[in-house]
């Protein structure tokens, strides 16, 4: 209810004041949307639910709630230069992402799997359309067919799997078991494809690389910090509803997750886009959180959930990054992308930040999620805990090859030789870099 007199009062915005209003409401009402997110988080309320229990949030919802609203609100902010100072249809841009973040917030907070699946699905209208409408290379097309064909194509077997429970039992609420199903392979099919895809993980992922590269900075923030995330969500309720963890097909998808995410981590040393090498990072950490899912255990579910709110603000901070280092440089190039800590200091030391938090330094939160999926999976078995091991090593690798690579060396002859750093570069940064590493302070002293 909160959320739609927000809409009520961002529509009544844009119908009578002019655009800058509608801006600057969209991210100050985030704000006041995400302290009250954060005091339910940390209330000992439990399970709320509201509306006849058609919305129920618990500990898992309220931190991706949280996480969507934050990175929603910076990545509106991030856009200030490409968009609300260039006059590049800024309300239609702002009302596109308030469609995408509450779609995202009742996405994490239905109770019903029908209702869930219609939001996973309407979640895809907006990303397109910021995609296709702020982008920046014709290819973006290409990259919006891609994500479409691959997230929808995937997408109906779930659908059919929704419609045959609710034939067999009469409800689709989480956590409602159905013992008529049988629970075979092809059912763990239809529950798991749709998700393995939104993950991704390699071998589904060939839409990511291509999405990131050609979407705008606010679309690869929330693409990666947030719509990623739904896949870990939602292979979470599956998993808990329907105790998939024991088949034979889930130790297939086990090893094919972790085993691609390592394949993932090489590929990153063969990228030459900044954007592209860390949408490749983000399939890579996916693969653990689906370990930790997979393992059927609390401590890897928590761990996931770790995981995914570290991820979502780290891997944002990566793509606001790469994003200022476009507009210093002219492209993306890791060839000609040089001397960044002597052409813009401050941005130089957020980007030693934030490689620092992504190859999980301590006292991050990716520290601790790092660690719990690591021991959920090592007790899955030694063998995938010896590939969690090479995956966490070649994430060291990779982040300390992007920092050296962007930041030492001689500025190119064409750079000008005065680039103006700007405050709001500043306040992205260290918003997202300040959750990330006070939550890990915090869990470092009190566990």
């Amino acid at each position: 209810m909160f959320s739609m007199l927000i809409v009520g009062v961002i529509m009544l915005m844009v119908g009578c004041f002019s655009h800058a209003l509608l801006w600057w409401g969209f991210i100050w009402g985030c704000v006041v949307m995400l302290m009250i997110s954060l005091g339910l988080w940390f209330s000992p309320l439990g399970v709320i639910s509201c509306c006849g229990e058609m919305l129920a949030v618990d500990s898992y919802s309220f931190g991706l709630v949280s996480l969507t609203i934050l990175v929603s609100s910076l990545s509106v902010l991030a856009s200030g230069r490409d968009i609300y100072k260039g006059g590049n249809s800024c309300i239609s841009f702002v009302v596109s992402v308030l469609v995408l973040t509450l779609a995202l917030i009742f996405c994490f907070s239905l109770s019903s799997l029908l209702g869930f699946y219609i939001m996973f699905e309407f979640s895809l209208i907006p990303i397109l359309l910021i995609i296709l409408g702020w982008g920046y290379q014709p290819e973006r097309l290409q990259a919006g067919k891609y994500m479409m064909l691959y997230t929808v194509s995937a997408s109906l077997p779930l659908l059919v799997l929704i419609m045959v429970m609710l034939a067999e039992g009469g409800s689709v609420f989480w956590g409602w078991y159905c013992s008529g199903l049988g629970y075979g392979w092809l059912v763990v099919v239809c529950a798991s494809l749709a998700f393995l895809v939104k993950l991704p993980i390699y071998g589904f992922h060939l839409w990511l690389p291509k999405a990131h590269v050609e979407a705008p900075v606010a679309g690869s923030m929330i693409l990666a910090g947030v719509l990623l995330k739904l896949g870990g969500y939602g292979l979470i309720r599956f998993i808990y509803s329907l105790s998939l963890c024991s088949s034979f097909f889930t130790t297939l998808v086990f090893c094919l997750g972790v085993g691609g995410g390592v394949v993932a981590s090489m590929v990153c040393f063969a990228q030459n886009d900044v954007k592209a090498l860390v949408a490749y990072s983000s399939v890579g950490h996916m693969s653990l959180v689906l370990g930790g899912v997979l393992s059927g255990t609390e401590w890897g579910w928590l761990g996931c959930l770790l995981m995914m709110v570290a991820h979502g603000l780290c891997s944002a901070g990566l793509f606001f990054l790469a994003s200022e280092t476009y507009k210093c440089y002219g492209t993306r190039s890791l060839y000609l992308v040089k001397g960044g800590l002597v052409l813009v200091p401050g941005i130089a030391l957020c980007w030693f930040l934030m490689c620092a938090i992504n190859m999980a330094a301590p006292p991050s939160l990716n520290l601790w999620g790092e660690l719990m999926l690591g021991v959920s999976v090592l007790s899955y078995s030694v063998i995938f805990g010896a590939f969690t091991g090479v995956m966490t090593f070649l994430s060291g690798v990779y982040s300390w090859y992007v920092y050296s690579s962007t930041q030492h060396g001689q500025c190119p002859v064409w750079i000008r030789s005065v680039v103006v750093e700007e405050f709001v570069g500043y306040l992205v940064s260290f918003s997202l870099v300040v959750p990330l590493g006070v939550v890990g302070v915090a869990l470092t002293l009190f566990l």
